[in-house]
């Protein structure tokens, strides 16, 4: 067993029986990394949550270039919309369908960027069409009106059930066989201690 710190709340990394196989229900499109990468990591997250703003905004970007654009984390995005949130599972669809046409990363920008702004508003449109071209922006609002974006955003969710997520953001850093949770925001250097205690053990 890990013990991480304490960011904003308890953080605890436990060692739960190993998974077999590799991570089930993975779009393409919201996965970043090569799959052979030693560490697999997965983020189920809420575009509407300051909580996971403020993971994304402190650990996003070092994690891309230390880790990711590396070959060391192959990356997993999840969507986990919150019932108390009225606008996050509109973001999310927005979010999905913009990966569909490999824009994904500008738009979850976007949306994480100007949170204050579309969580009193709920124009996620409007913050959507500000970072993409019109034509771009046709094709995302059709795409997020389609049931496979409906049912892939509840695939997350199950997943995230399967795993007892009750809070975003929750991550799952999977390493030989074994799956190490953390619950909550936890600051970046924190995390690149534990990634590279966990890298060491090669």
């Amino acid at each position: 067993m890990f013990f991480l710190g304490v960011t904003g709340g308890a953080v605890l990394f436990a060692r739960p029986p190993a998974q077999s196989g590799g991570l089930p229900d993975v779009d393409p499109h919201k996965a970043v990394g090569s799959k052979s990468a030693p560490i697999s990591m997965e983020i189920f997250s809420d575009f509407q949550c300051p909580a996971c703003r403020q993971f994304y905004l402190n650990n996003y970007r070092q994690l891309m270039d230390n880790y990711v654009n590396t070959g060391k984390v192959y990356l997993v995005e999840r969507d986990f919309p919150l019932t108390i949130h009225a606008y996050s599972t509109v973001a999310a669809r927005y979010a999905r369908a913009a990966a569909q046409i490999g824009k994904f990363e500008v738009v979850q920008d976007a949306l994480f960027q100007n949170q204050a702004k579309w969580d009193q508003s709920g124009d996620i449109d409007g913050t959507v069409a500000g970072v993409l071209t019109a034509a771009e922006m046709n094709k995302v609002r059709t795409l997020a009106k389609s049931p496979a974006i409906e049912a892939a955003i509840e695939k997350d969710k199950t997943l995230g059930r399967q795993y007892a997520v009750n809070q975003t953001p929750s991550t799952y850093i999977h390493y030989k066989g074994q799956t190490y949770p953390v619950a909550g925001v936890v600051s970046y250097d924190v995390l690149h201690q534990f990634l590279d205690q966990l890298l060491a053990q090669r």
